[in-house]
């Protein structure tokens, strides 16, 4: 009986040192696809402009108004470049200088919440596009 107690405690030990490293990968393989998600989408846009002349209004626009990200919300779209109603709301880094000139896209992670400064500490988990598609990431790295 001894024995069969030491097997299971031996046996909780190794999985709750292997849980955290599982969580930690699902979180890293979750940030990757949002990330090729994002490339994804910007190709989509990319096409778009080039047969159109102009960017896209919305998602929708693309037929991807409904893609998800891999925590179950939807990509946000901003149109920055030639006006629309939401230029206001651009995306910024820690100087307050605006993530792109043509469109913000991004993810707002797993957490589901952001906001407009990447500084706010609900934005750190967002994966973003910057410098025009130069950079595709979490936002804590930008």
């Amino acid at each position: 009986m001894i024995e069969l107690i030491l097997v299971v405690l031996i046996l909780a030990a190794l999985a709750g040192l292997v849980i955290p490293y599982l969580a930690e990968a699902r979180d890293k393989a979750n940030n990757a696809r949002a990330m090729e998600e994002i490339r994804g989408l910007e190709i989509d846009i990319s096409t778009y402009f080039a047969g159109h002349g102009e960017y896209p209004a919305s998602l929708g626009e693309i037929g991807r108004g409904t893609l998800e990200d891999p925590w179950g919300n939807l990509y946000h779209y901003l149109l920055i470049q030639g006006g629309g109603d939401g230029v206001g709301g651009a995306r910024k880094d820690r100087f307050v200088v605006p993530l792109n000139s043509d469109y913000d896209l991004y993810s707002a992670g797993k957490d589901g919440e952001s906001a407009s400064p990447l500084t706010a500490s609900v934005s750190q988990d967002d994966i973003i596009r910057a410098g025009d598609g130069a950079f595709v990431g979490l936002a804590s790295e930008y």
